[in-house]
């Protein structure tokens, strides 16, 4: 649009007070269409966890670890995606494009720390199956309220102490020239580049620090699926090896979507001038939420004990 490419060409020394998402620069026309298809993930996506949550309080008899656990990741989906996706729709729907200067870099610290908190999460759910299938006996003594208590605080604490740096460090840079975003979210690549000054120890600081932590949680993750196929392919019962790889390996899977579409997400932002910004737009998008779309399904409805108290539940009508 006219005006767009009016303010994107304004190199005024005035500091910027606000800045502009530009979803998709190329493709403007098909933001109402591919509205249609986000909306619907998101209601899925707030719908889903929203109900697991509700479920989970409800039901006295699903107030054990591995649930609050659950809650845990459902909790931190529901925050993504409220933190992302309704600006993404209005810039679709209504053109609001401004966002000003603390309300970005209040979205850039959300998806800095909250990411990293899901895959923590992720990494601890794991080792949860990890002790029920390779040490049932000794579950109930290892995975207890106080150990989801600790966890808990140890997910929220790394996360804050070592991500809240990248988008401090992003906000005190200088901005005197162009306020475009182009991109559909305040990601730190995508803003720091719009900086008159030395963006590098930004963007050190945060791969480095974001790729020790989810690199960490991945080994983790993958050695506790390698102990637990271990374990299911020693098991006798008919039947119970299946069922347990057919629960382990659905998560397994989902954590690879996860890390993988971020991994693409960072590789594509290095490398932007081969990969069409648009595909990069898109994916930003989409890893905000296709995960928490897909996590309370996965993880939750496909849980036997879950299911049956939702069905009690609506036969008492909540």
């Amino acid at each position: 649009r006219i005006y767009l490419m009016n303010l994107s060409s304004n190199y005024s020394t005035a500091p910027v007070s606000e800045f502009l998402l530009i979803c998709f620069p190329n493709y403007q026309s098909w933001q109402y269409w591919l509205s249609l298809p986000l909306s619907l993930l998101f209601l899925l996506a707030m719908g889903a966890n929203a109900t697991l949550l509700i479920t989970i309080r409800l039901e006295a008899s699903l107030h054990e670890p591995m649930y609050y656990l659950l809650s845990h990741l459902s909790l931190l989906d529901i925050v993504l995606c409220l933190t992302v996706i309704p600006k993404v729709l209005t810039i679709f729907w209504f053109d609001l494009r401004p966002i000003s200067f603390s309300a970005c870099f209040l979205q850039m610290f959300i998806m800095n720390t909250f990411l990293p908190m899901e895959s923590c999460t992720f990494m601890v759910m794991a080792y949860d199956r990890y002790v029920a299938i390779c040490h049932p006996l000794r579950y109930s003594s290892i995975i207890t309220n106080q150990f989801v208590a600790k966890a808990s605080v140890f997910i929220v604490t790394r996360s804050v102490l070592l991500l809240s740096p990248v988008p401090i460090l992003s906000a005190q840079l200088h901005y005197c020239g162009k306020n475009v975003i182009e991109n559909c979210i305040c990601a730190n690549l995508s803003v720091s580049r719009l900086s008159c000054d030395n963006v590098t120890l930004n963007r050190i600081y945060q791969f480095v620090a974001g790729w020790t932590l989810l690199g960490s949680d991945f080994f983790l993750i993958f050695l506790s699926y390698t102990f637990i196929l271990r374990a299911v392919l020693r098991f006798k019962a008919e039947g119970a090896a299946m069922k347990a790889l057919s629960t382990c390996g659905s998560h397994f899977i989902l954590i690879l979507f996860f890390s993988t579409i971020l991994l693409v997400v960072v590789l594509t932002n290095v490398s932007r001038k081969r990969v069409p910004m648009d595909i990069l737009i898109l994916l930003n998008v989409l890893h905000h939420l296709i995960p928490p779309a897909l996590n309370p399904i996965v993880y939750g409805f496909r849980n036997k004990e879950l299911k049956q108290a939702f069905q009690k539940l609506l036969q008492r009508g909540f």
